[in-house]
Order: structure tokens, then C-alpha cells, then sequence
């Protein structure tokens, strides 16, 4: 039987994909360029008992789509940047919680209001460090819309894997363009469901590390009663200021997504021509199908490019881009902001070879050709 396809916009398809994953709560508030996920969503929600609201604010949103994990729905919230800046007090929360959500940000220019109708990708440092203190993140950029449904759908498993918000960060132009999509089947993508309690409602303790780095999660209202804070607490859930405690808390829930077992199951990204690439260019989003294109032109020219793409943007990918600095001559950064990531990468490769920024902020996408200069300029 041939698969469902669509011309679709990438905003829709991020809404089709929570569909698909099991959303069953949408909490938001209107802001270009995110507002299709909701009104998508305020249609499709309904049909099969799951519940849309529109809140008063950003931080309302935020806050309806905890309490309403808590009770044991998949939850989903849509935003831009200036949007994430006001849910980040809960953010915080539920990190520190444990709470599973799923956070959309179709990125523009910024600070403040910045340009509300342009790209941007000024936002991945803000998806890392934007709740303060120290935690783990997940953020996912998608680059098409066809991988915008399945890394939507596979930031809710990671979400209900690791009990925490995970980020999807893609910007207004993919957000916004359509392209063919391929719905897949149901059961052909993995879809992850929260570990529950073995224990009776007595036994339960929120934060029981005896099952491991991710403790099971009961449901309010399923016969289990327990205290959610945004304190340091024992396992019982209550707050504890023993030092001890606070310090294995801490520490368990960075490893639980920094641990190197986490990362082999976190991490994805996608190596372009990269195996005998002289000059790599490190590109995400939609910055990174300018980057592709400028790849293959350059090949054309004899010049040895290559492309690494990450997928997920938190856990930084660190050692393959170790890996391939002590390879290439040099690693070009073309992003929509003025050099968030060249930073990063600049931070794992140590000095092994030069790492070039190309920073734009001017409401337009980085092209083929200013990357093509650049890796002309080092090759």
C-alpha cells in the first residue's frame, strides 16, 4: 500500500508529528513564526480526546503543560525565542523536576522582538544555558520538513526516556516552507512511552535511584501521592539541604543525558563527503542545505569539502568534531547568528585547525556562495 504524502509546511508537520508520538496536551500562547503548530493542533487534538489551550501568556503556557504531564499526558508547547525566554523560570523547574515536555522554538532574529517575520538562529546557546544552574539539555534541529515530524516525534520518546524537557529548534525558513512529506506508518517509527512504577502506591518514592539514572513516573490521579518541588529534594520528592544529596542529585541528572551511554542513544547527526575532507563545514537547520549545496559545487572544483550536520545540537556532538579537527585543515561555521556554535566547536577541537565563523543577522539566510568564498579563502 503506497504511504500518505503531502505538500506540507513544516509547522504542520511538527503538529502532525506530536500527533503521531502521542500528544495528547497542547499548552501555548500565539507568536509568529510557531502559531501553525497551535492552530493545527486546536483541530487535530480534539478528534481524539486530547485537550489544546490557548493561555494568557508564555509562562501560563509553560506551566499548564507541566501540571498537565505530571497527570501523564505527552505535552507539547510552541513558541519563538522571545516566548522561551519567559518559560525559562519553568523550564528550570522542570528540569529540576524531572518533568517530560516537549518545547518547539521556530527561531527569528532577536534580542527582544527582533525581527518576528525573519530567520535566525540565535537561540542554541539560549536552548543550553537559558535555565540557570547547572542541568542537563536536549535540543534537536531538524533541517527539512519531512525530519521536522521525526525528530518531533523523537523528542517526545527522548522526553519520556529521560524524564525532561527536550528543545526542537528550527527557524521560521523551515518552519514556514513546504515540501513533500511522507507520513509513515503506524509502528514504523519508534514511539516511547514513559516507565511507570512496579512498586504499590506505598512503596512509591518520585526520585528512586535504586531503578536507576531515570526513576519511574506515576501519574496524579492514578492512586499515587507524591511532593514535585523545585527544591533539592531526597527521593522521597520533599526538600533536603543535606549536601550529600543535593550533590547526587545534581550529578545524576547531568549524567543521566551526558553519560556516555546516554550520548550513543542521544546523539545523531548526519557526515556528508566528510572522509577525506580537507576543509569541513559545520552547519545545522536550514543553513546546513546552503552548506550542502556549496559542498557539492566546491567538489566540482576539485577543492576536498565535506559537511557535518549535527542533528542534536545538545549533547554537543564532542568527540567527532575532535576527531575530524585533527583531519581537516580547517572547520567553516556558517550560522544565523554571530558565532554561538563556531564557539563550541572551537572549544573541542583545542587548536587543531582554524575554526571560521560566518555570522549573518540580518533577517536574510546564509547562501551557498559566502560559504564557497570562505572555504576558498583556507583551502
Amino acid at each position: 500500500m503506497a504511504k500518505k504524502v503531502a505538500l506540507m509546511q513544516g509547522n504542520e508537520a511538527c503538529a502532525h508529528g506530536a500527533m503521531y508520538a502521542g500528544c495528547t496536551f497542547f499548552g501555548g500562547y500565539p507568536i509568529t513564526p510557531s502559531t501553525e503548530v497551535a492552530e493545527v493542533l486546536s483541530n487535530e487534538l480534539p478528534k481524539v480526546g486530547g485537550k489544546f489551550i490557548q493561555m494568557e501568556d508564555e509562562i501560563a503556557a509553560m506551566a499548564s503543560v507541566l501540571g498537565a504531564s505530571l497527570t501523564g499526558a505527552k505535552v507539547l508547547t510552541a513558541t519563538s525565542g522571545p516566548g522561551v525566554s519567559l518559560k525559562q523560570e519553568l523550564i528550570g523547574y522542570a528540569c529540576i523536576a524531572e518533568i517530560p515536555c516537549v518545547i518547539i522554538n521556530v527561531m527569528r532574529g532577536g534580542p527582544s522582538t527582533g525581527m518576528p517575520t525573519g530567520p535566525g538562529q540565535s537561540d542554541v546557546q539560549q536552548a543550553k544555558w537559558g535555565t540557570h544552574g547547572d542541568h542537563a539539555t536536549i535540543a534537536l534541529v531538524p533541517a527539512s520538513v519531512q525530519e521536522i515530524f521525526t525528530e518531533t516525534v523523537r523528542a517526545f520518546n527522548l522526553a519520556e526516556k529521560y524524564r525532561m524537557p527536550v528543545q526542537v529548534l528550527y527557524d521560521e525558513i523551515v518552519g514556514h516552507m513546504r515540501e513533500r512529506i511522507e507520513f509513515p506508518e503506524a509502528g514504523e517509527l519508534e514511539v516511547i512511552n514513559r516507565t511507570l512504577p512496579s512498586v504499590p502506591p506505598e512503596q512509591y518514592k518520585p526520585y528512586d535511584t535504586s531503578f536507576g539514572d531515570v526513576p519511574p513516573l506515576a501519574a496524579f490521579g492514578s492512586g499515587y501521592r507524591f511532593h514535585v518541588t523545585g527544591l533539592n529534594k531526597a527521593q522521597d520528592g520533599f526538600p533536603t539541604t543535606k549536601a550529600e544529596y543535593v550533590d547526587a542529585e545534581e550529578r545524576r541528572q547531568v549524567r543521566k543525558v551526558e553519560g556516555e551511554v546516554a550520548r550513543v542513544q542521544i546523539e545523531s547527526n548526519e557526515e556528508y563527503l566528510t572522509e577525506d575532507a580537507e576543509v569541513l563545514v559545520f552547519a545545522y537547520g536550514s543553513t546546513s542545505r546552503s552548506a550542502r549545496y556549496a559542498v557539492n559545487e566546491l567538489r566540482k572544483e576539485g577543492i576536498k569539502a565535506g559537511l557535518f550536520r549535527p542533528i542534536t545540537l545538545w549533547p554537543f556532538p564532542e568527540k567527532r568534531i575532535s576527531a575530524l579537527g585533527k583531519q581537516v585543515k580547517a572547520i567553516i561555521v556558517p550560522e544565523m547568528n554571530l558565532g554561538q556554535m563556531n564557539l563550541e566547536v572551537e572549544r573541542v577541537v583545542k587548536g587543531s585547525c582554524p575554526v571560521i565563523s560566518i555570522g549573518r543577522v540580518d533577517g536574510e539566510p546564509l547562501n551557498p556562495g559566502q560559504i564557497i568564498a570562505q572555504v576558498k579563502e583556507v583551502k
